[in-house]
């Protein structure tokens, strides 16, 4: 029993003695290894309890006086391990590093990217970038607006988009997180272009449309805060986007007499991107008039003289006059002649119903009715839903 009671408490001497890094000579290793046998051949007897619990009592009482003069040499140590084993970001694999830098938001990326030059530069890559106009701004952006993007970085070096003003939101993340002179209103400073992103990367794109200094087509439903004559339109605009309330201006061209207006508060929910790439002005082109059938819902070219652009407006194709509108003898299909309702206007409205051509489809209309233009069948569920919420509390005159 004194043999075991002096190899435990030589075992734990040795083991607070290990803590201090200091080598153990090679018998100091032997005691432990059979301290650690005899402990274990006498785990089973009851007595083994007690007096486990009183060897403890003695080597903790020992180790307690001890402590207070090791203590600053032992944390000292340990602090110098934790040093040598810290882990930069910047360690990790790109794979994952990219992975990360996906998730975060615009803000979060900008913060990232002030840490240090390696850092920005990751956080300036098109990859990134892309997913956030995607996200933000795919549903309103067409290729007019990248066009008119890539004529605006073409005709001017400076950057009108980054503003020196007070900011609030994203734009202010920027002020106070990106290095300075990404902040500037130029990018002619040779010497430190490099911390800057290139005039045409994508993060340049998207701050240009998130700072509102770039102004870019769309269309817009319903114009004019949904004046009862453009009920049920789409109208091509040029649109800015306010930071502050989440809404856009929409600034409409000049037609006939009539100047440009600007509409302000224009909600998310109003605005797509041009659907054909075809300008207000001219005829669009269409290639679905063999195919449409009653029922069909689609959108149309109407402008009121010659003088003004082109807006589009929703209908749904009818049947003839000389149907009945049974399905299983319907031939309206068959016609060269083409009926487009517009339901929203009541019946016996002029503008209610109208015909076309299939094969000869041209501009057709007068100066009294307005002019009929191109057509464009709505092929998805999605487009027609988006008419159906715009729908007229009352029937139109």
């Amino acid at each position: 029993m004194l043999f075991f009671l002096i190899t435990c408490s030589f075992s734990f001497i040795f083991f607070y003695r290990s803590l201090v890094l200091k080598p153990l000579p090679s018998w100091a290793c032997e005691m432990r290894l059979v301290s650690l046998w005899f402990l274990k051949g006498f785990s089973g007897l009851p007595i083994t309890k007690s007096i486990r619990n009183t060897v403890l009592g003695v080597n903790l009482s020992f180790f307690t006086l001890r402590m207070p003069s090791r203590k600053k040499s032992f944390s000292s140590k340990v602090e110098s391990v934790e040093r040598t084993s810290e882990i930069s970001v910047l360690d990790l694999p790109d794979l994952v590093l990219e992975c990360i830098l996906e998730k975060l938001p615009p803000e979060e990326l900008c913060r990232m990217g002030s840490v240090c030059a390696s850092l920005r530069d990751k956080c300036m890559s098109d990859y990134l970038w892309e997913k956030h106009i995607k996200d933000k701004w795919a549903r309103i952006i067409g290729p007019a607006a990248y066009r008119e993007w890539q004529w605006h970085i073409a005709s001017r070096k400076d950057s009108i988009f980054f503003n020196q003003g007070k900011q609030r939101g994203l734009m202010g993340y920027l002020t106070h997180l990106w290095p300075v002179v990404l902040i500037r209103s130029s990018f002619s400073s040779i010497s430190k272009k490099k911390n800057s992103p290139p005039a045409d990367s994508l993060m340049s794109w998207y701050f240009a449309l998130e700072s509102g200094k770039f102004w870019f087509p769309a269309q817009v439903y319903n114009r004019e805060n949904g004046h009862v004559g453009f009920m049920l339109s789409c109208y091509d605009a040029e649109l800015s986007y306010d930071l502050r309330t989440d809404t856009f201006h929409a600034r409409y061209p000049p037609h006939g007499r009539r100047a440009s207006t600007t509409e302000t508060g224009v909600t998310w929910d109003r605005l797509r991107a041009p659907p054909v790439d075809t300008s207000p002005h001219d005829l669009h082109t269409s290639d679905c008039l063999t195919e449409l059938r009653p029922g069909d819902h689609i959108e149309i070219q109407w402008r009121r003289n010659k003088e003004f652009p082109y807006g589009w407006w929703y209908g749904v194709v009818g049947h003839l006059e000389t149907c009945d509108g049974n399905a299983n003898y319907c031939r309206c299909h068959d016609s060269d002649t083409l009926v487009l309702q517009f339901n929203q206007y009541t019946r016996g409205s002029r503008w209610r119903r109208t015909t076309v051509s299939r094969k000869n489809h041209r501009e057709e209309g007068n100066e009294a009715d307005g002019f009929y233009g191109g057509i464009r069948k709505l092929r998805t569920d999605e487009e027609i839903s988006v008419w159906k919420k715009l729908w007229p509390p009352e029937v139109l005159e």
